[in-house]
């Protein structure tokens, strides 16, 4: 296997967009234009995975590795030419599933053999990214020529961000719901949990005529994540058909805490978001 390419990158937030691009072209910055590109992810892979497509330029398939942390970090990265964009998507997502779906436009510059990205990224906002090849020596110059200050700095992807916000894991809980075995109750619930990978894994509750063999919403989903091999979660969604607002039971409370921390959030429906930490305080833990 050949050795993956390597950059040293940074990513900020940009409040001023046009002034960006006006210090860039100032120092003397190639415009290279606007480019519209379409990044799906895809779960269950060693690192990440996205499908790239892009106008103009050509689709390609991007794995990389890298440190979620503000700064310089280093991404080691393969990418792989692609004719047929539609069916190795609805193949990737038959097969990994798909986490989240960037859609953004760039306007990328070339300055001293460093990338300069002017991101709008559709949910997010405005943001710069700088990506220089190898150890990235002319990175930490631009950076200031540019004026990207520490407190603009963004540690994760724009996946990461995307996924941090309730949407997509309340959408998965409710397509679970969906699926509940309820048929005693008529109580349907469904949960979702993200995992530090990014990955979804949702379950629904399953009843059985002798009522106390039925496994709540919760553990289904836990039992999905640790049947991948998971063994954190970093966010959790609860929703119910028949209310608004549904918290776990206390069993499930506990179920949760095994996986993840006090700060861990919970968003319980639409219109209520909690911590695990509020919902059991003092949850029960043999390295206490």
């Amino acid at each position: 296997m050949a050795a993956p390419q390597r950059n040293l990158e940074i990513k900020a937030r940009d409040a001023d967009p046009r002034r960006s691009l006006e210090l860039a072209l100032e120092l003397g910055a190639e415009d290279r234009g606007e480019i519209a590109q379409r990044d799906t992810y895809f779960g269950g892979v060693g690192g990440r995975l996205k499908l790239r497509e892009q106008t103009p330029g050509d689709t390609e398939l991007i794995q990389y590795r890298r440190r979620d942390e503000a700064g310089p970090r280093t991404s080691e990265f393969r990418v792989v030419a692609v004719g047929q964009a539609e069916p190795l998507r609805e193949a990737l997502d038959a097969a990994l599933g798909t986490l989240v779906v960037v859609e953004k436009s760039r306007r990328l510059l070339l300055w001293e053999g460093v990338r300069i990205h002017l991101d709008e990224v559709e949910g997010l906002g405005s943001f710069v990214e700088l990506e220089a090849p190898g150890e990235g020596e002319r990175l930490s110059d631009l950076r200031t020529k540019l004026d990207i200050g520490d407190g603009d700095l963004v540690a994760g992807s724009y996946s990461d961000l995307l996924l941090a916000t309730p949407d997509l894991l309340l959408r998965a809980a409710r397509e679970a719901m969906q699926n509940a075995y309820a048929p005693h109750s008529g109580f349907k619930v469904g949960a979702a949990l993200r995992a530090p990978t990014g990955t979804i894994y949702a379950g629904a509750n399953v009843e059985n005529a002798a009522y106390p063999q039925s496994q709540c919403a919760e553990a289904s989903a836990i039992g999905a994540l640790v049947a991948a091999g998971e063994r954190q979660v970093v966010a959790v969604a609860v929703v119910a058909e028949q209310m608004d607002v549904c918290p776990p039971c206390g069993g499930c409370r506990q179920r949760l805490a095994e996986f993840g921390g006090p700060e861990t959030p919970v968003y319980l429906g639409e219109s209520h978001t909690t911590t695990l930490g509020e919902l059991l305080p003092r949850s029960f833990s043999l390295d206490r």
